[in-house]
């Protein structure tokens, strides 16, 4: 479907959604005039599993625009967590020496993702290993080494134009690998950046899980 199509598709979906909830008294969507939003978020809690990546559909028009991935071992290993960009969508990052690779940066809230961030195929968020006993722990290396709420920055294309936005991840490693997608966001209008954690406000449309579009699946990652 055209993008011209879809944004109007989905303006009238939102429509529809803000008179049934006045109707019941029961506010599903943050803002009530959702025509004017610029930014929209979508609530997740999808867990990664090994060898089932997760696809983020940032703009839900049925395409993954990024894909998150655990790779490793169930007893005991190597393993590494990484994002994975679509076509020539990119990911806000940074490269360290060769021998230490190029990283996903794991953004705090409250930052600026937009032009002033250096974007790349910058994959990695962390990677490690689990010992070699199962009563050993899990240790990481990367910015995403035991990181709660922090955020994935991204620049993506919507038919030819730049668009800005973010993905936010929990990630836990102890003696279990524990990663959980709890929520990603867009800026609609192309090249304008957006800030991290920004959920709420008249400028800001908030979806449930499935609401519009979809995600590809994905379950706990874990060492058994």
């Amino acid at each position: 479907m055209p993008v011209s199509k879809l944004q109007a598709a989905l303006e009238q979906r939102l429509t529809a959604y803000a008179m049934a909830a006045s109707a019941s008294g029961i506010g599903l969507l943050v803002c009530s005039q959702p025509a004017a939003a610029r930014i929209v978020y979508t609530k997740a809690n999808q867990q990664l599993q090994a060898g089932t990546p997760v696809s983020v559909d940032l703009n839900h028009d049925g395409t993954a625009d990024f894909l998150l991935s655990f790779t490793g071992v169930s007893t005991y290993g190597g393993f590494d967590i990484s994002v994975k960009p679509a076509g020539t969508n990119q990911v806000a990052g940074y490269c360290q020496h060769l021998s230490q690779g190029c990283w996903a940066s794991a953004q705090p809230p409250h930052v600026r993702i937009g032009p002033n961030q250096r974007f790349g195929p910058y994959n990695y968020m962390v990677v490690g290993d689990c010992g070699s006993s199962r009563s050993a722990s899990c240790h990481g290396f990367g910015p995403w080494n035991n990181v709660q709420n922090r955020y994935l920055g991204f620049e993506f294309s919507i038919k030819g134009k730049v668009h800005y936005g973010w993905a936010r991840l929990n990630v836990s490693i102890t003696k279990t690998i524990t990663a959980v997608l709890t929520g990603y966001a867009y800026e609609t209008v192309p090249n304008k950046p957006l800030f991290t954690g920004k959920t709420k406000g008249p400028d800001v449309i908030s979806l449930e899980p499935g609401s519009l579009g979809h995600l590809a699946g994905g379950t706990l990652a874990t060492r058994e």
